[in-house]
């Protein structure tokens, strides 16, 4: 876990422009391969694989930062790798049963939807090492961890920085309404949105306040906002447009690409926004001058190391949990415009080791 625990961020630091643009997922899905780099042989026989969920592996979010996981495997490792881009949920057990078909010796799925999927292929390839991203797997009637035995979930706390993210985004309104919508309403998303809604609470209670969170209240879930897919900018900024014009001067989106829409409605409106998954700043810069911070999984660091442990045979399906205390989940640097004075930075630090500590639960 030392490797999960360098990934930990400090709200500092400078930033630097990727140069990337705005992308979306092909209408196919796709499958390519690589080979080790020269430098690193030490598992030059093993094969890493990797399917996307319909967002695509260039989603700034959640698929992109998984990907990037493998592709560190294979530079540090020298794995050699393949991957299967899906663009619709009807693809997932076909993209699966193709890399198995490819001779992989480890398949990383990404996304709380492919878990069906992943389970069944799991059970049919018992000499195949399975990891999926955001996916515990629980008996469907106990609800008790239930995985198969070459199967291990990767799953992250995140509703602990978006605690720190709510209470950053309550402590810089200046309206009293924030907003969050999300793609679909699945725990992995709502997990953020929760947590952000409690920090947004606890700044109110703290502070004597009343900010409002448009979008999702955790006792009433069935009333949220949702673009009802990860795929389309347009409804995400729409969305977002409209919690804007209802006062809201920070946007939570929690909805990959269509969750992008929001940070376009942030910027042409000259409020906040807070991404996920991944530093915004470095995955989608283009909008880095109007982000708070980011809501960050360390799925990158994660799926590395299941892939790591898969090559070197100590592979287990123990779950793995990624949380503030060991750098799992973070928040990014706060963006270079949101002047984020010493006294509230203290106090979100200080939040985290509540936080860590258990002083404070969340979700």
């Amino acid at each position: 876990m030392a490797a999960i625990a360098a990934l930990a961020l400090t709200a500092c630091g400078d930033r630097e422009d990727d140069g990337d643009g705005d992308s979306s997922a092909s209408d196919t899905p796709t499958s390519t391969e690589s080979s080790p780099t020269e430098d690193a042989e030490q598992f030059p026989d093993f094969k890493a694989c990797m399917v996307s969920d319909s967002g695509g592996f260039d989603d700034k979010s959640f698929n992109q930062t998984s990907h990037d996981g493998m592709e560190a495997a294979a530079e540090n490792y020298g794995v050699q790798t393949a991957e299967a881009e899906s663009s619709d949920p009807s693809q997932f057990a076909d993209n699966i049963d193709s890399l198995v078909n490819q001779d992989c010796n480890q398949i990383t799925t990404v996304g709380f939807l492919l878990g069906d999927a992943t389970r069944a292929a799991a059970k049919a390839n018992p000499d195949v090492d399975f990891a999926i991203v955001d996916y515990e797997f629980l008996h469907p009637e106990t609800f008790e961890p239930n995985p198969p035995p070459n199967a291990k979930g990767l799953t992250f706390d995140t509703g602990q920085p978006s605690f720190l993210a709510g209470y950053l985004a309550a402590a810089k309104s200046e309206t009293g309404v924030v907003g969050t919508f999300g793609g679909l309403n699945i725990p992995t998303v709502t997990i953020f949105m929760t947590g952000f809604a409690q920090g947004v609470e606890h700044y109110n209670t703290e502070n004597d306040a009343d900010v409002k969170v448009l979008g999702w209240d955790p006792e009433n879930p069935d009333a949220g906002s949702f673009t009802n897919d990860f795929e389309d900018k347009t409804a995400g900024q729409s969305l977002a447009e409209e919690m804007i014009g209802q006062g809201a001067d920070v946007i939570f989106p929690v909805a990959g690409p269509a969750g992008l829409g929001g940070l376009q409605a942030a910027q042409d409106n000259e409020v906040w926004g807070i991404w996920v998954d991944t530093d915004g700043c470095v995955s989608a810069a283009e909008y880095c001058d109007s982000l708070l911070t980011s809501v960050v999984k360390g799925m990158d660091v994660a799926v590395e190391k299941a892939i790591l442990d898969s090559a070197s045979g100590s592979f287990n399906n123990e779950v793995y949990r990624g949380t503030l205390e060991d750098g799992g989940v973070s928040l990014a640097p706060y963006g270079p415009n949101a002047d984020v004075d010493d006294e509230l930075a203290a106090e979100i630090e200080d939040l985290k080791q509540q936080i860590i500590s258990g002083e404070i639960t969340v979700g």
